[in-house]
């Protein structure tokens, strides 16, 4: 018996009913590759792999791939979009209130713990966001010396 090789990056694009273009495999490969990347920072990445890309179709790769799941939108409240590759589970991020850098958190209790809210409303919950706030490790040293 053989293993499954990995799916390549234009087939998960297929899979998720996505037309493959170089743009797009590049933007997913740049988010895969970075650390809660802004808009700009991805642009330079694809433009970086495959030459020119326009920002708008930046904008809209983006939302095609999050509205497929291949990617994972965050917004810190004060911050602009963030995207990451990291899909498909229950975590949460921790954000510098200084220097505004982003890190994932594993879920400290289990699978998806909040998504069992005190009081539901009557929703049908799917998703919880958590966001800590405090000082990365290089500000928290910078402000006590």
């Amino acid at each position: 018996m053989t293993a499954d090789r990995p799916r390549t990056t234009a087939e998960e694009l297929r899979g998720a009913g996505l037309r493959v273009t170089a743009a797009r495999v590049a933007l997913l490969q740049t988010v895969r590759a970075g650390d809660h990347l802004g808009v700009e920072a991805i642009a330079s990445g694809v433009r970086e792999r495959v030459g020119h890309v326009s920002l708008q179709a930046v904008y809209e790769a983006l939302h095609a791939l999050t509205a497929a799941g291949l990617v994972r939108r965050i917004e810190p409240a004060g911050s602009p979009a963030r995207y990451e590759g990291r899909v498909g589970d229950n975590h949460h991020h921790v954000v510098c209130r200084s220097c505004g850098a982003v890190a994932d958190v594993d879920c400290a209790t289990g699978r998806a713990p909040c998504l069992t809210a005190s009081a539901d409303h009557g929703f049908s919950i799917d998703e919880a966001e958590v966001i800590y706030w405090g000082l990365c490790p290089a500000c928290s040293t910078a402000r006590t010396t």
